[in-house]
């Protein structure tokens, strides 16, 4: 085929061009003079017939310049000329042999050139030079320079296969780093132009192009035919892949469109519908308010009427005209009467035997605080975070386990914010090149400064001396135990001689840093750069530096414009070896340390460690202890003073309770204690959120019952005859089933929490569960021992505190008190008044539509610098990772095992270069990365695969053996028993696939780049590829990219979706779904982020469960009243829905902190409204306004100077907290909390309780009756 084209060629030629032109004769043969400065050489002068190849070259034209195999082999060049051009093919074969059809053409320019038995035709040798040769003594002529004839129709073909070419080591477009400027600004003139000039290094004399379509100053241009990308080059390869060729692609992938706004009339939709449900509900409340009030004055009732069935019922109306009890009132009567019969005869038991109480009670409790001895504090992330069943944490540990745990990271980001920038003029042409900042040389002398004195940071660790490079990660080691420095300063060897090296006369730099830095950007695996510098681009650690990773502050792909230097540190992550752990924390407080006082007024530093995070965390937690305990002390003091009922100032020591009060407070702290340590026997480990918010629950609640206890007694009237043990026992007969009410709903809903797949929720669940139940035990046992003999204390008239000393007090009348005299007179009938109840409907209605028309704008996530304190470091390098990065996390692309990687289907289906899948892993992943506003792929990956096969192809000298052992030969040996691992023939030049694959694999993972081969995979791969079987198959892999820069939690958890639906579409496409692997996406921040995708499942599962635990409890306890457990829960889920309104006014987003605060939430609320609804259940007077009234007045008092004020002070304090995050989500949320709580239970309940409360309980009306008849009691019942 070669033969028949050269002859067609040789026609075409004859008949076209002047007849002088037409004979095959040479310019040039053979290599002259060496050039000055260089070891390039001149080609001699000849011009005489093509010369006949000797057959030792045969190999190098088959490889080269197939076309020429023909005939004779005549040929203008000599072997030496060949070897020459193999050599200088090396850079564009590393770029451009991706794409067949691109390089073809590149090949087809230059063998022309140096090689056409056509040559004089298109080539003119136009300057010359004489030279006498010592070794042939005689005198030669040098071709130094030449004009060189190319079709504008072959340019143009060879730049449109090429332009699209891309060079992986660095995600640019190969031309960007062969035409000397921005692949943008590259076109096929200027390539070709810079391809010949002198000025890159490559070129030893002038080649001076000239473009033209027809002939030229009697020269005919080289119009060789081109191969498209979208063409196959051979016979054994195929069309360029979509990656190095849109026409193989098609048209370029367009995002889906956002997502419309529900909008009515223009406005939010859920604004509209929640404005227009509040009108519509409004006319229809307000217009039955009307309707009934006109009913009432019509048939001359009372205001205090119920609104029922009941309206003609005059005022004084008794209860001998009540209807036969149902069969649920009776239930509920006898439940009430067992449960106030068994309370009674415990509380007298209690107070009659109150040292075997407070024994068994001081036994219970250290046993259950000796669990302590085994608690754990978990503080690991992963395990507060991530569910050990998650998705996320399985791919942690699957990822862990076949490629090792991600690196510890140190990184800093520089500034220089007293530079400006400065111009670089390039020799001897060009634009000039504006430099940002921190690129000055002395700046950069500065930051190599600090990197150097980092690097000989000496840590100290059980008095072993610890540096850098005992913990860092040096992937070449043993061959090259230089660390991993991400820094711009690694493309200068971190070395102060390569920084300051530079080529020049006494009048002109040619080359210097600048250029040295404009060329590694562009080519960061690069070897040699093309400048005259011949500087090393990969770093000392034996990979590329991307330039995105160490430059931040830039527009564009302008790497010269950036405005901060970024250092990263990896560190090993020895995450099963704590003494080598230990040894990298020491090593990370000691940089810490000195970065901190590290003073450079040049340079801006802001900068982080692994442990950093943690560390601050830790600092703040000391730092707000004071705070806490301020606030405990707060509530502590409330609680001891307020639980007395002082009667007067003369017997105030007396009535004091100061000592049930403290009393009560070390209850609720065992009961904390208890619970710890009933689950460390189990060994499960405590959190910092169950340390920090399960005191706050159990005070509310143990106060809240506390209080309720001691002033139900305080406002009872002792019977004739009856002793205090029994007046006791008949108080907490009567208070006790409100309390197990409460308690038993709480510890129902928490235990049920626990079922949730958070951690953090589940930990804080049990525990919370756990504490109520065992605080309810302790209250109705050793409480009630000590209220007993705190009574007989003060009926003794001994001082509180100091029981031993007496004090003679003259009898004080019964009072009862200021708060429930100012609720019984004052606050309750205005609450309850006709025209306020409507008003009270219509505006908690009105705040319940707007928490739910902006319930789903809460946003979710948790921004990592609120955990911060607000003076820590750490903010100011996240604020500087926001401002400057251009990438973000890396993401790995895991294919587990599992896949045939030996066979052509199964290597198809994840590599991207030719012959692969349009569809294939990789191509998907680089398809991603063009969308990278949306899907949040920020680059090409890199591929292990495709590096191999450019790595094992013959064309190459990366893959040699030693002929003799079989062993392998790095390509910088020279040795002549060296061959190629295959042969340069159709068949060598596939791909290798089955045995052949799997025999070369291991040598590709150990060969170190050098400048002969930059394929080599031992720095970038050698921890992608998990070889099983002895080396014979291939496990687990992974594909590395990185995502686009991720500012907050939003951007983090899109980036995880979008992520895992890449990798969905790629099992599928690959038609691995029902087989047993597939890919998944992996990056560190996965594990902690995958909550955010179900927390909002997660949130209404977990208040929907409580929700029906303390429907179901409610329920129950109060004899199957399932109306009132109705409004006990709507009431509570109002409270929360106002909660997310809260959380909406004040920013506080939805999260694992936030949403333990939502289930507190609930339990607490159940203290605000369960009580009362109770005590409405319980009344027996005669209307709904009447029994809300007897409710609010005296129940609502208790809950009031109860829960209400004790957590009010207590919460105020932690508003001056110096931690972002306990002020946002404990002071805020906390704080409403309790006044949504309140004002839910004490205003909002009783108004509901009088227009839609239960009936009154027939069978209580009249078992009260049979009860209290020809009593005191009976008085009250009717008062």
């Amino acid at each position: 085929k070669s033969v028949l084209h050269a002859r067609s060629y040789g026609i075409f030629l004859m008949q076209f061009t002047p007849p002088m032109a037409c004979a095959e004769r040479c310019i040039w043969y053979g290599e002259c003079e060496t050039v000055d400065g260089t070891e390039k050489r001149y080609n001699c002068n000849y011009t005489g017939a093509p010369v006949p190849l000797p057959h030792e070259g045969y190999d190098l034209v088959q490889e080269l310049c197939p076309g020429f195999f023909y005939g004779n082999v005549s040929l203008c060049c000599d072997i030496q000329q060949l070897k020459t051009l193999k050599v200088n093919l090396q850079l564009p074969l590393q770029f451009l042999s991706r794409c067949p059809s691109c390089f073809y053409n590149l090949m087809n320019l230059f063998c022309e050139l140096t090689c056409s038995p056509h040559q004089s035709q298109f080539v003119n040798a136009t300057k010359f030079k004489t030279y006498f040769d010592p070794v042939a003594k005689e005198n030669k002529t040098d071709v130094i320079e030449v004009k060189y004839y190319i079709g504008q129709r072959f340019a143009d073909a060879m730049y449109n296969a090429c332009k699209d070419v891309e060079a992986p080591s660095s995600n640019e477009k190969a031309l960007g780093l062969l035409c000397g400027k921005d692949a943008k600004d590259c076109n096929a003139t200027n390539w070709i132009q810079y391809m010949f000039n002198t000025d890159n290094s490559q070129t030893p004399f002038p080649i001076i192009p000239i473009f033209s379509d027809v002939p030229t100053e009697r020269m005919v241009p080289m119009n060789n035919n081109t191969k498209g990308c979208n063409e196959s080059a051979d016979d054994v390869s195929g069309p360029c892949s979509c990656q190095d060729c849109s026409l193989v692609c098609g048209p370029k992938p367009q995002p889906p469109p956002l997502p419309v706004l529900w909008t009515i009339f223009g406005l939010d939709a859920m604004y509209v519908i929640m404005w227009l449900s509040y009108m519509g509900f409004l006319v229809i409340f307000f217009g039955l308010v009307l309707a009934t009030w006109c009913h009432r004055k019509r048939n001359l009732v009372s205001e205090y009427a119920p609104i029922d069935s009941n309206l003609a019922y005059s005022v004084n109306t008794g209860y001998e005209d009540q209807g036969r009890s149902s069969c649920c009132d009776e239930l509920g009567e006898r439940l009430e009467r067992c449960l106030r019969t068994l309370f009674s005869t415990w509380g007298c038991l209690c107070v009659q035997n109150p040292l075997p109480v407070l024994l068994c009670t001081l036994v219970f409790v250290t046993i259950g605080c000796c669990g302590l001895s085994y608690m754990k504090i978990t503080t690991d992330p992963v395990e507060l975070w991530s569910a050990p069943a998650s998705q996320a944490h399985k791919e942690k540990e699957y990822f862990d386990s076949h490629f090792g745990p991600f690196f510890r990271t140190e990184q800093l980001i520089i500034t220089a914010p007293h530079a400006s920038k400065t111009t670089y003029s390039p020799y001897p042409s060009g634009s000039d090149v504006p430099f940002g900042p921190p690129l000055d040389k002395e700046i950069l002398f500065q930051v190599l400064d600090l990197q150097t004195a980092i690097e000989n940071l000496v840590a100290t660790y059980n008095n072993e001396s610890v540096m850098l490079k005992d913990i860092c990660l040096a992937p070449l080691a043993p061959y090259n135990n230089n660390c991993t420095i991400l820094s711009v300063l690694n493309y200068y060897q971190n070395s102060y001689a390569v920084l300051n090296h530079s080529i020049g006369d006494d009048f002109f730099v040619y080359a210097d840093y600048h250029t040295h830095f404009l060329y590694c950007v562009r080519a960061p695996a690069s070897l040699n750069d093309t400048s005259m510098l011949h500087d090393p681009c990969l770093g000392t650690f034996g990979g590329p530096i991307f330039p995105w990773l160490v430059l931040g502050g830039y527009d564009s792909d302008n790497y010269n414009n950036a405005t901060a230097l970024v250092i990263t540190f990896p560190v090993v992550n020895y995450h099963n070896d704590t003494k080598k752990v230990n040894k990298a924390l020491a090593w990370e407080k000691q940089f810490i340390e000195f970065v901190k006082n590290y003073n450079n007024s040049n340079l801006s530093i802001s900068f982080s460690s692994e442990r950093s995070i943690e560390d601050e965390i830790n600092r703040e937690s000391s730092g707000d202890i004071s705070t806490i305990i301020i606030s405990y002390t707060v509530m502590f003091l409330y609680i001891s003073i307020a639980l007395g009922h002082i009667k007067s100032c003369q017997s105030c020591l007396v009535d004091s309770k100061i000592s049930l009060g403290i009393a009560g407070i070390l209850i609720v702290l065992c009961s904390v204690a208890c619970s710890l340590g009933i689950f460390s026997y189990f060994g499960i480990p405590l959190t910092l959120i169950v340390i920090e918010v399960i005191p706050f629950l159990v005070l509310a609640v143990g106060v809240d019952n506390i209080f309720i206890m001691v002033q139900a007694l305080e406002r009872d009237e002792r019977l004739p005859h009856e002793e205090l043990s029994q007046q006791i026992g008949r108080v907490l007969g009567e208070v006790a089933p409100s309390m197990l009410l409460s308690a038993l709903s709480e510890t129902v809903a928490f235990f049920l929490g626990a079922l949730s797949t958070m951690p953090a929720v589940r930990t804080f669940s049990l525990f919370a569960g756990m504490a109520v139940f065992v605080d309810f035990l302790l209250q109705i046992t050793c409480f009630v021992s000590l209220l007993g003999l705190d009574v007989q204390r003060q009926e003794s008239n001994r001082i509180d505190i100091l029981c031993c000393m007496k004090q003679k007090s003259p009898p004080v009348r019964r009072s009862n008190g200021a708060l429930l005299t100012f609720f019984k007179l004052y606050y309750t009938p205005f609450i309850l008044k006709e025209w306020v109840r409507p008003i009270v409907v219509a505006i908690f209605v009105g705040v319940l539509s707007f928490s739910i028309a902006v319930l789903p704008k809460v946003e979710v996530g948790l921004d990592q610098s609120l955990s911060m304190p607000d003076d820590s470091y750490v903010l100011d390098y996240f604020s500087s990772l926001s401002k400057y990065l251009h990438s973000g996390p890396p993401v790995y692309f895991v294919v587990e095992k599992g896949h045939n990687y030996t066979s052509l289907e199964g290597q198809n289906m994840v590599c991207g270069g030719v012959g692969c899948n349009n569809n294939s892993l990789v191509q998907q992943i680089f398809t991603a990365a063009e969308l990278d506003n949306y899907t949040r792929i920020g680059f090409s990956p890199s591929s292990w695969i495709d590096d191999y096969f450019d790595w094992v192809k013959p064309q190459s000298s990366c893959c040699r053996l030693y002929n003799a052992t079989g062993t392998f030969c790095n390509a910088s040996v020279v040795d002549p028993s060296c061959v190629r691992c295959r042969p340069l023939n159709a068949e060598g030049k596939r791909r290798p696939q089955g045995m052949d694959f799997m025999e070369f694999l291991p040598m590709f993972l150990s060969d170190n780049p050098n400048p002969k081969c930059g394929k080599g995979g031992h720095a970038a791969y050698s921890s992608a590829i998990d070889l099983i079987d002895d080396n014979t198959d291939v496990g687990a892999t992974y594909f590395m990219t990185y995502h686009t820069v991720l500012k907050n939690s939003a951007d983090f958890i899109d980036a995880l979706k979008k992520a895992r639906s890449i990798a969905a579409n790629i099992t599928e496409s690959m038609g691995i779904a029902e087989k047993n692997y597939r890919v998944f996406p992996y990056s560190v921040f996965y594990v902690f982020y995958e909550q955010y995708l179900t927390i909002v499942d997660d949130t209404i599962f977990n208040l929907c469960i409580s929700l029906g635990a303390i429907f179901l409890v409610t329920a129950i306890l109060l004899g199957c009243e399932i109306w009132s457990a109705l409004i006990v829960c709507i009431t509570i889920a109002m409270i929360v829905t106002n909660m997310f309104g809260v959380m909406w006014l004040w920013s506080i987003s939805l999260n694992a902190v936030s949403l333990v605060n939502l289930v507190m939430c609930v339990g607490i609320s159940v203290e605000f409204c369960s009580h009362i609804v109770r005590a409405f259940s319980s009344c027996t007077k005669r209307t709904r306004v009447e029994r809300a009234k007897d409710a609010l007045a005296y129940m609502g008092s208790s809950v009031f100077s109860g829960i209400t004020l004790t957590k009010f002070g207590g919460i105020v304090v932690l508003a001056f907290s110096k931690s972002q995050i306990f002020q946002i989500f404990y002071f805020r949320m906390y704080l409403a909390i309790v006044l949504l709580g309140a004002t839910h239970g004490l205003i909002f309940l009783p108004v509901l309780l009088s227009y839609i409360g239960p009936p009154v309980n027939n069978a209580k009306v009249s078992a009260a009756q049979e009860q209290y008849t020809g009593t005191e009691r009976e008085r009250l019942l009717h008062k």
